[in-house]
C-alpha cells in the first residue's frame, strides 16, 4: 500500500513539476573509463521511475515463487502429520486389541510429526516392553526424552513402570525417589512408589507417603490402612531378624504412644514375640492393650501363650467381661487359659458361658471328659450340648 501511495505522489509531482522545468531540462552527464552516457534530468528522473518499477516486479515474482515452496513445503509436512495422527488412531485400536507389535510398529512411525511425540514414543517404549523387547523399549524411550526437554516427568515415570516390568525393583526405587522430589503427590508417582517401597521393604519410606497418598486420593482408607500395617509389620519383621525379641522389644519402646495403642499393631507385636519364645512380654502388651480398651482381636494370641503367671491374664479376662459383659470370645478364651493349668471345672463352666460358639461346646465337652468330678458336674456336662441346641432353635 505505500508503495503504491509513493508511486501516486510521483506522479502528481510529474504532473505539478513537469511544465515547470519544461524548458529547462538541465544536462546530466555519466562519465566512465569507456563509455560517457548523457542525458537530460527528466530522462534520468524517467529512468529511476522505470528502474524502480522493474525492481517491484522483481520482487513481486520472487516472493510468489518462494510463497508457493512454503505452500508446497506446508503441504507435504501437513501430509505427514495427517498420515501420523491416523497411524496413531490405529495404534490405540491395536493397543484395545492386545497387539503389542502393532502398537510398537504404528507408534514409532512418523511418530517426530505427530501431535505428541514424546507420547507417542512413551507407548512406543511400553509396547515393546510388553513384547519382552528391552533394547526397543529403551531406545524409544531415550527418543522420548531427547523430545521431552524440560518436561521429564513423563519420561520418568515411563522409565520407572518399565524398571518394575523388569523386576529392576531398586532401580525404580531411585526413581520414585527422585520424582518424589520434584511432585510429591503426583497419583501415579505414588502408585509406583508403593510398589517400589514394598518390592524393595522400604517400610519407613512407604509410612511417610501414605499422608500424601490420602491427600492425593490414591486408593480406598481401607487401603491405606492394610499398607500401614503392612509397613508396620515389615519394620518389625526388621527387627527381629537384626537383634531378635531384644530388637523387637526396644524398637517397640522407641515408637509413639500413638503407634504402641493401635490394636493392630499390639496384635501382630504380641504374635512376633511369641514367634521369638518371649511369651512373657507378649502378655504384657495384650494386657496393656485390654486394660486400655476391649477389641477381639486382642484375645486372638491368647491361646499361643505359654507364660509364668496366668493367673494375671485370667484375671484380666475376668475384669473384661465384668466390663463388656458375656462375650462368647471372651469366655471361651478363657477357658482355654483355664485348660492349660488344669483348671477344668473352672474351664468347663467358662466354655459353658460361651456354647453360644460351636467352637466353645467342643471345648466344653473336652473339659467335662477331663473333669469328671461329681455326678452334678457330669450331668451338667452330658445337659450343656441340649441346652446348646434349644438356644439354637429359640
Amino acid at each position: 500500500m505505500l508503495k503504491v501511495l509513493l508511486l501516486f505522489v510521483l506522479l502528481i509531482a510529474g504532473i505539478v513539476v513537469g511544465p515547470m522545468i519544461a524548458g529547462h531540462q538541465g544536462y546530466v552527464l555519466i562519465q566512465t573509463d569507456n563509455y560517457n552516457i548523457e542525458t537530460s534530468v527528466t530522462g534520468l528522473a524517467i529512468i529511476l521511475i522505470l528502474a524502480m518499477v522493474v525492481l517491484f516486479a522483481i520482487e513481486w515474482l520472487l516472493r510468489r515463487i518462494f510463497r508457493t515452496g512454503a505452500h508446497t513445503r506446508g503441504w507435504f509436512v501437513g501430509r505427514k502429520r495427517r498420515r501420523a495422527r491416523k497411524q496413531t488412531e490405529q495404534a490405540l485400536l491395536k493397543l484395545a486389541e492386545g497387539d503389542y507389535q502393532q502398537v510398537e510398529k504404528l507408534m514409532a512411525k512418523n511418530a517426530d510429526h505427530a501431535e505428541q511425540p514424546v507420547v507417542n514414543y512413551l507407548l512406543a517404549a511400553e509396547a515393546a516392553q510388553q513384547r519382552g523387547d528391552e533394547a526397543r523399549a529403551n531406545q524409544h524411550l531415550e527418543r522420548a526424552a531427547e523430545l521431552a526437554g524440560n518436561d521429564t516427568i513423563p519420561v520418568e515415570i515411563t522409565r520407572v513402570r518399565l524398571q518394575l516390568a523388569r523386576n529392576e525393583n531398586h532401580a525404580a526405587r531411585h526413581g520414585v525417589d527422585k520424582l518424589l522430589e520434584v511432585t510429591p503427590r503426583h497419583p501415579e508417582v505414588l502408585r509406583l512408589a508403593e510398589q517400589a517401597y514394598i518390592r524393595t521393604g522400604a517400610w519407613s519410606s512407604l509410612l511417610d507417603i501414605i499422608p500424601s497418598m490420602a491427600k492425593a486420593h490414591v486408593g480406598d482408607e481401607e487401603h491405606r490402612a492394610m499398607l500401614e500395617q503392612q509397613a508396620w509389620i515389615g519394620l518389625m519383621d526388621q527387627a527381629r531378624a537384626d537383634n531378635g525379641s531384644e530388637g523387637l522389644r526396644n524398637w517397640w519402646k522407641n515408637q509413639s504412644r500413638k503407634t504402641r495403642h493401635q490394636v493392630a499393631l499390639q496384635v501382630a507385636m504380641a504374635e512376633h514375640l511369641i514367634e521369638c519364645d518371649d511369651h512373657d512380654t507378649a502378655q504384657q502388651i495384650i494386657i496393656d492393650g485390654l486394660k486400655r480398651q476391649y477389641d477381639d482381636r486382642l484375645l486372638l494370641p491368647i491361646p499361643r501363650l505359654k507364660t509364668n503367671n496366668p493367673e494375671q491374664l485370667e484375671k484380666v479376662l475376668r475384669q473384661q467381661i465384668k466390663n463388656v459383659g458375656d462375650r462368647p470370645l471372651l469366655w471361651s478364651t478363657l477357658g482355654q487359659s483355664l485348660m492349660k493349668h488344669g483348671e477344668w471345672q473352672e474351664a468347663s463352666l467358662a466354655f459353658r458361658a460361651a456354647l453360644k460358639t460351636t467352637s466353645g461346646r467342643l471345648r466344653l465337652r473336652m473339659a467335662c471328659r477331663r473333669a469328671g468330678q461329681t455326678a452334678q458336674t457330669r450331668r451338667s456336662c452330658s445337659d450343656a450340648p441340649r441346652r446348646f441346641d434349644a438356644d439354637l432353635t429359640e
